[in-house]
């Protein structure tokens, strides 16, 4: 990993950060509490919980041992740990919030500018590499906001970070198996996306029999559960790229159940 490709990764972080600032921060106190397509959520704790997950990766990054201890804490409560920062969250007013959100991605990002090439981050799951690491906290970044973007009724013009997002949403393939018990996929998947600017992007073997084809936006939105299947337009060829997309999950943590459709009344989902 180049120290270079590092520092573009961590720079799309904090222009993702900052697209969703500039959406939150306008918002009144009743703002926040709009409810978001992620049943249960508000704007509140959408942003609470990019605020909580991104202080524990600063503990990741800066004290790799505090975090392994914070991870044994959880013990039992582990699968409650979302719900519990939930309800935690809801304790601040929403100036509280976003000042917090501010100053802890601000320190993540200044500590993983400075993470040593060959570096290992623990997280919940497996360690990762810096860029790998920080191309996930993009990847959530990205997808949470875009439950704010819905939430408020506004556009997202899709931008090149998504070349990131489509990135672990193809790596995390086997992962979608794994996490629902099932058998790792046998046969490989081609991926041909069509960027924000017209740019190829692609991934597998050129002469797989099994293609995914479309809208870079559209195949996030996808593997991220933003979006139901019939909701957007992918061509999709072949047995084993079908049973993928039926499953894909570019996040950790156990099976989301996606989103239902968007002609579906009061179509909400679950919050990955």
């Amino acid at each position: 990993m180049s120290g270079a490709l590092l520092q573009a990764l961590v720079d799309d972080l904090a222009a993702e950060s900052a697209d969703l600032d500039a959406r939150v921060a306008p918002l009144d106190d009743d703002g926040w509490l709009t409810p978001t397509p992620a049943a249960g959520w508000d704007v509140r704790d959408t942003v609470n919980h990019l605020r909580f997950f991104d202080r524990d990766a600063l503990l990741a990054v800066t004290d790799p041992a505090g975090f392994a201890a914070h991870v044994r804490s959880l013990g039992d409560g582990a699968g409650d740990y979302v719900e519990r920062l939930t309800r935690e969250g809801r304790t601040s007013p929403p100036a509280e919030v976003l000042a917090d959100w501010r100053a802890g991605r601000e320190a993540l990002a200044t500590a993983l500018r400075g993470v040593p090439a060959g570096t290992r981050v623990p997280w919940f799951g497996p360690p990762m590499s810096p860029a790998s690491f920080v191309t996930a906290r993009l990847m959530e970044t990205w997808a949470h906001g875009q439950d704010v973007v819905d939430a408020l009724g506004q556009d997202r013009p899709a931008t090149a970070r998504l070349r990131s997002v489509a990135e672990i949403g193809v790596r995390a393939r086997p992962f979608s198996y794994a996490v629902r018990g099932l058998p790792a996929p046998e046969h490989p998947v081609r991926v041909e996306l069509t960027g924000p600017g017209g740019e190829p992007w692609t991934w597998g073997p050129e002469d797989a029999g099994d293609v995914v084809r479309g809208p870079a936006l559209d195949f996030c939105l996808l593997v991220t559960q933003r979006r139901h299947r019939d909701d957007v337009s992918l061509e999709v060829r072949g047995p084993a790229a079908e049973e993928w997309l039926g499953i894909a999950q570019a996040f950790a943590g156990p099976p989301g159940e996606g989103r239902q459709p968007l002609g579906r009344a009061g179509a909400r989902g679950a919050r990955p």
